[in-house]
């Protein structure tokens, strides 16, 4: 799949309109390999050294076929590489609805959306920059970049494209949940806490947009009604669902994550 430069145009439109306003509050911004986050550079040293990959090491469990398959690894490592890999693919999503596939759509909506794209991409370098700087010179432990075949899926048609942002969305924020008590070193913990709040913020605002006027952006399918908190599921189920997509065509496994 040859991959190709695409640049976005960002649409015209009221800075006022209070949703845009509100999904840019929780943006999160990359400068090259600096991390523009809430963290001072003696917190993020603190961060501990990753486990070491078992691919990259040997494993004697391993089938010929396995060797050659990234694992994601375990501990911090593996959720950050896991974390990574949904980014890559919402970023992927984002980039293909707004570089003028979906045409079908409001001014309202092409906001939204390019908002999305933009969050998105940030925290998918966020996580490149961050995993590089944890392993240092292993760069072998970095997730691949993944390849994506979305098929027959057509991005012109509103509904398919919001309804499949609706699940992204909805499994990006339970992925985040899940996740969260698998990691060790504090500072990770809340800057996944924070990413989660975009995302549930996503979450909110394409639900919006599907059903508008309803109380779906804290539909009971999402928030529990005994807790009032949003679904938490593991990485095994999230990444099975991902798999159901039938979109990624780059192989990996996630022998150490629940």
């Amino acid at each position: 799949m040859k991959k190709q430069k695409i640049t976005v145009i960002r649409p015209n439109g009221n800075s006022g309109n209070p949703r845009r306003q509100f999904l840019k509050l929780g943006g999160l911004a990359v400068a090259g390999a600096g991390l523009m986050m809430a963290c001072s550079k003696d917190e993020m040293a603190q961060a501990p050294q990753p486990m070491p990959q078992p691919n990259a090491n040997g494993d004697d469990d391993m089938t010929p076929d396995e060797m050659g398959i990234f694992d994601l690894g375990e501990g911090d490592l593996g959720v950050l590489n896991y974390a990574y890999a949904l980014e890559q693919l919402e970023a992927d999503f984002y980039t293909k609805v707004v570089n003028g596939f979906y045409t079908n759509c409001s001014q309202e909506e092409k906001m939204v959306l390019t908002d999305l794209y933009n969050h998105e991409v940030n925290h998918r370098e966020f996580f490149r920059a961050a995993i590089g700087a944890a392993v240092g010179d292993k760069k072998e432990l970095i997730l691949p970049d993944l390849e994506f075949d979305y098929g027959d899926f057509d991005f012109s048609n509103r509904d398919q494209v919001l309804n499949t942002a609706k699940v992204l969305e909805d499994t990006g924020v339970s992925a985040y949940n899940g996740a969260g008590q698998l990691l060790k070193n504090p500072i990770y913990l809340v800057l996944a806490g924070k990413i989660v709040s975009v995302e549930a913020r996503h979450a909110s605002a394409i639900r919006t947009l599907v059903n508008p006027g309803s109380a779906d952006f804290a539909g009971d399918d999402v928030v529990t009604v005994d807790n009032g908190l949003d679904l938490a599921k593991n990485p095994s189920e999230v990444l099975s669902a991902v798999a159901g997509l039938g979109w990624l065509q780059t192989e990996f496994t996630a022998k150490f994550l629940p």
